[in-house]
């Protein structure tokens, strides 16, 4: 698993956009650019920034969430893994972590906020062709009938072919993909994104978030390890055939299949 030095990361990368996005003006700007409105303000809500539904739900940290003047609830995300299965179904999570924190919280569900949640990705989505995709719940056998839930997924690509956005907002994702500031907001973020570089504290923060990440990659490829080595173990193989496929030891396989009953 490679993981970037504090030095390599740039915009494109998760980490550094959410440190630029908590200037406000940058992220206001941002949004507006994004979805073509205006916003006449945002409040960040870091108490919030962890939802915990429930004991039994898994939580979700949501880097930038903000609420506007009207109350309407935005979380923007970049993504740079390319497993849209995933971040499809992460986006159906996200809405239902939403809507049942903030009903926990007493509201009825008339008081549900609009919602839009937001990936910026730097790779082709869905066809490929498109910048921008926006999905609203509508009816399948009568297109012009929307549900009006207030619920809306943006997909965002920097690979995009067609003509399909506004110029200021193809100039962002043109940014995002390596091209230079050719705007007023832009060069601003430019600005934020050295300041975001030269600051020790997140210099800190995103080594201890890097030996988190690694430490996690590595369990996940023992625990994978460990689930070949059961399924070898019922299929009667033997420990040093095993051992020489997983290119762990003998004494590991012999504690795999004792710790799962198999020998």
């Amino acid at each position: 698993m490679y993981i970037k030095s504090f030095d390599e990361l740039t915009f494109q990368d998760n980490f550094i956009f959410q440190k630029v996005m908590l200037k406000k003006p940058i992220c206001k700007a941002v949004l507006e650019r994004l979805l073509d409105i205006s916003i006449q303000d945002i409040v960040y809500i870091h108490e919030e920034k962890i939802l915990d539904v429930s004991l039994e739900t898994k939580s979700v940290r949501l880097d930038v969430y903000v609420n506007d003047d009207k109350g309407t609830v935005f979380n923007i995300e970049m993504q740079t893994s390319k497993d849209m299965e995933e971040l499809v179904k992460r986006t159906r999570f996200y809405q239902s972590i939403l809507d049942m924190y903030h009903l926990q919280k007493g509201q009825k569900y008339m008081t549900l906020n609009d919602s839009y949640i937001i990936f910026i990705c730097t790779f082709p989505v869905f066809t490929g062709n498109r910048h921008k995709y926006t999905f609203k719940n509508v009816c399948i056998e009568d297109q012009g009938i929307a549900l009006n839930d207030g619920a809306t997924k943006l997909f965002l690509s920097t690979k995009g072919t067609q003509n399909d956005v506004s110029k200021p907002l193809q100039a962002f994702l043109d940014y995002i993909d390596g091209q230079e500031a050719t705007d007023e907001l832009l060069k601003d973020i430019e600005e934020a994104v050295y300041e975001a570089k030269h600051c020790e504290v997140w210099k800190e923060e995103y080594k201890m978030l890097s030996m988190d990440h690694y430490t996690y990659w590595k369990e996940g490829v023992a625990e994978g390890k460990a689930e070949v080595v059961i399924q070898m173990l019922q299929e009667k193989l033997s420990l040093e055939m095993i051992a020489r496929l997983t290119k762990l030891t003998v004494e590991q396989v012999q504690e795999i299949g004792q710790d799962n009953a198999l020998l």
